[in-house]
């Protein structure tokens, strides 16, 4: 089922009661994972990735409830569980009315995650990340729910600061709450500290404008950001450049609203207006696909010195643009 579906489940009260949970979005896994746990006076075993043993769960859910109420097994883990172990766990679920199991997957490879799940009693969701626009409302409504006034300029730069990571950026909420007032933009740049005390954004302007770079990315690979995202966090940046290249050449101004589907902070819309127009639309092809086949040489061979493709190509870039 789709997000949507199980939106309209839990509205209705009647989402199934055995559910994998799974993909891209940590963020909305663990957010639907506590909607689905929420039943009152469950007797509860929660089981976090190691923690987790097959007959202690099965036990959980093969004991009676003296009191009628319902035995809820939540198991989050990064490694996919055996296929025999979840049909075992899910048909218990199927035999017992009183019993609910929720399995949160948090690997990469999806592939065949929930082929236990398919039961009347059953259900499956696959969590992709959200769109940039529904990032920023999400995460304005979770400011919402706990008071915090937020604008929507404070709201991309607390995102822009953790990578688009919602987990991260929702986390800092109850920390400027303290604050107790409408947050800013300066507030934001204040108070909170970002995944890496370099911004992401600098160390590519610094490629893209052919400065140098090899500080920048020594510092943003110790600080734990690895070869494959910086890659494509470089590729969507340069993608982004080109569409502010190609609205201005269309509209003769540079609205990231028109761009984007957002505004961005005034002085961050010029920056990256003014970076576009330096590159021709040539250069944005062969950077771009010199990107795309550095990404895909790096997931496909699995080398170990993928730091060393790394700098290959972004080397080839700055001779590129």
């Amino acid at each position: 089922m789709t997000r949507q579906d199980l939106d309209r489940h839990l509205q209705n009260n009647n989402a199934p009661r055995a559910m994998a949970l799974f993909g891209e979005s940590h963020f909305f896994i663990d957010r639907y994972a506590s909607a689905l746990a929420r039943i009152e006076g469950a007797s509860v075993l929660s089981m976090y990735h190691d923690e987790y043993d097959f007959n202690t769960a099965k036990a959980h859910l093969s004991q009676g409830s003296l009191f009628g109420d319902q035995n809820l097994l939540i198991v989050k883990h990064e490694k996919k569980l055996p296929k025999a172990e979840l049909d075992t766990l899910v048909e218990l679920v199927g035999k017992n009315s009183d019993n609910t199991f929720i399995y949160c997957y948090y690997g990469e490879d999806v592939k065949g995650a929930d082929t236990a799940f398919k039961g009347s009693h059953t259900g499956s969701v696959r969590f992709y990340h959200p769109y940039a626009a529904e990032t920023r409302t999400i995460l304005l409504q979770e400011a919402q729910k706990l008071q915090v006034q937020l604008d929507n300029q404070a709201a991309f730069h607390l995102l822009d600061l953790h990578n688009n990571n919602l987990s991260l950026a929702c986390n800092e909420l109850s920390k400027l709450a303290i604050l107790n007032k409408p947050i800013t933009f300066r507030d934001v740049e204040e108070h909170v500290y970002g995944l890496s005390e370099l911004k992401l954004d600098a160390f590519i302007s610094q490629v893209i404008e052919k400065k140098e770079f090899l500080p920048s990315l020594h510092h943003l690979l110790e600080s734990g950001e690895n070869e494959i995202q910086l890659l494509t966090a470089l590729s969507g940046f340069l993608t982004q450049l080109y569409l502010f290249n190609v609205s201005i050449k269309l509209h003769g101004i540079a609205d990231s609203a028109l761009v984007l589907g957002y505004k961005l902070p005034g002085f961050i819309e010029k920056e990256r207006a003014s970076l576009s127009i330096k590159i021709t639309a040539d250069g944005y092809k062969k950077g771009l696909n010199l990107l795309l086949d550095t990404e895909l040489k790096m997931k496909s061979t699995g080398s170990p010195d993928q730091e060393s493709l790394l700098l290959s190509a972004l080397l080839k870039l700055q001779n590129i643009l």
